[in-house]
C-alpha cells in the first residue's frame, strides 16, 4: 500500500461476499461502491478508495482531448515548415558549395589531362577522375533540385511540377502523361509548396508500391479551388487498408500523414480512390477562405478514375 493511501477510507470484507460502503456526498457520484470478489479462498482483504470527487468529468476530458489534438496539429505544421526550410537550405548549400567544389575538381582534372597527354597512363587516370567528378556533380544537382527545385521559387508550381514529372519518368522508367492547366495568376507560396510535396510523395508511392507501368498527372484550375490528381494503373490498395485510411484507424506512413497535414492547414481535402486496376489520389485546395470545395470532392469532373467495368470501386477521404 502506498503511503498516500493510508489515510483513505478502508473496508475489510470477506473473500466470498459483496460489501458496500459510502464513498462521498457528491450527488453526481454513486453513494455506494459495490465490490464483488472473485477469490474463493478464505481470508480477508483491504480495499482502498480514492477520492472520486477529484476525477475530471467527461466534458473536461473531451475538452482536454480537443486541446491536445489542436496542439499536436500545430506542432506537426511547425515541423513541416521547418522541414521545408531545411530542405531549401540544404539544397542551396549543395548547389552553391558542394556543386562548385566538384565543378572545380572536374576542371582541374581536365586541365591536368591536357598537360599530360604524352603520359597515357596518367592521362587515363585523370580522365576517369574527371568522369567521376562529372557524375557526382550531376547527382548533387539532381538531389539539390529534388529537395527544393529553384523553379518552385522562380516560376511557380506548374513549371516545377512539369520539370519534376519529366525527370521522374526518366529516372523510374514509368510512362508519365501530363495534363496541366495554367492558372491566370500565380498561387500563394504555401499552396505551391503543398501541391508540389503532394505530387512528389504520390509519385514516390507509385514507384515504390503500385507496380504501375504508367501514371497520369492532372492539374485543374477552378475559380474557387485548384485540383491535383495522380492516377496509376497498378495493383491498388487493399480494401481493409483503404477503409482504415478513411476511418482514421489505419497506420499511415510519414508521407501520407504529411500530405494530409499540409492540406488540412490550407482547409483542403485529400481523397483516394482505389480498386484492383489502379489508384487515384486527389488533392483539392481552396483559393479563398469562403470557398466550398465539397462539390469538387464529390464530382470528379474531367478527372475520372480509370474505367473499370468488372470491379467495384473503393474510396477513402482523408
Amino acid at each position: 500500500m502506498d503511503v498516500d493511501d493510508r489515510n483513505q477510507p478502508r473496508l475489510m470484507i470477506n473473500s466470498e461476499q459483496t460489501m458496500q460502503m459510502p464513498i462521498c456526498e457528491n450527488p453526481n457520484i454513486p453513494r455506494k461502491l459495490s465490490v464483488p470478489l472473485a477469490d474463493k479462498r478464505k481470508g480477508s482483504m483491504w480495499l482502498s478508495v480514492k477520492n472520486l470527487r477529484d476525477r475530471p468529468s467527461r466534458a473536461q476530458l473531451e475538452s482536454l482531448l480537443v486541446q491536445n489534438t489542436a496542439a499536436l496539429k500545430k506542432l506537426s505544421r511547425q515541423l513541416l515548415k521547418a522541414q521545408d526550410e531545411e530542405r531549401r537550405r540544404v539544397a542551396r548549400d549543395l548547389h552553391d558549395h558542394t556543386g562548385q567544389t566538384l565543378a572545380a575538381l572536374k576542371m582541374a582534372a581536365v586541365s591536368l589531362e591536357n598537360k599530360l597527354q604524352h603520359d597515357e597512363d596518367t592521362a587515363g587516370v585523370l580522365c576517369d577522375i574527371a568522369a567521376l567528378a562529372d557524375q557526382a556533380l550531376k547527382e548533387i544537382r539532381t538531389t539539390s533540385y529534388l529537395l527544393h527545385p529553384p523553379l518552385l521559387d522562380e516560376v511557380g508550381f506548374t513549371a516545377a511540377a512539369q520539370w519534376y514529372v519529366q525527370g521522374f519518368g526518366e529516372r523510374s522508367g514509368i510512362n508519365v502523361t501530363l495534363d496541366f492547366a495554367t492558372p491566370p495568376e500565380r498561387l500563394s507560396t504555401e499552396i505551391e509548396i503543398a501541391l508540389f510535396r503532394v505530387l512528389q510523395e504520390s509519385l514516390t508511392n507509385v514507384h515504390r508500391h503500385a507496380q504501375s507501368p504508367s501514371v497520369a498527372v492532372c492539374f485543374l484550375y477552378h475559380p474557387e479551388a485548384v485540383i491535383l490528381e495522380i492516377t496509376d494503373c497498378g495493383r491498388g490498395i487493399p480494401a481493409e487498408m483503404l477503409q482504415g485510411l478513411g476511418e482514421g484507424t489505419a497506420e499511415v506512413g510519414v508521407g501520407l500523414a504529411g500530405m494530409r497535414e499540409r492540406l488540412d492547414e490550407l482547409n483542403g481535402a485529400l481523397s483516394i480512390n482505389s480498386n484492383e486496376s489502379g489508384t487515384t489520389l486527389r488533392a483539392i485546395v481552396p483559393l479563398t477562405p469562403a470557398a466550398d470545395i465539397s462539390p469538387l470532392c464529390r464530382d470528379y469532373g474531367s478527372f475520372p478514375p480509370p474505367p473499370i467495368p468488372h470491379f467495384e470501386e473503393r474510396s477513402a477521404s482523408l
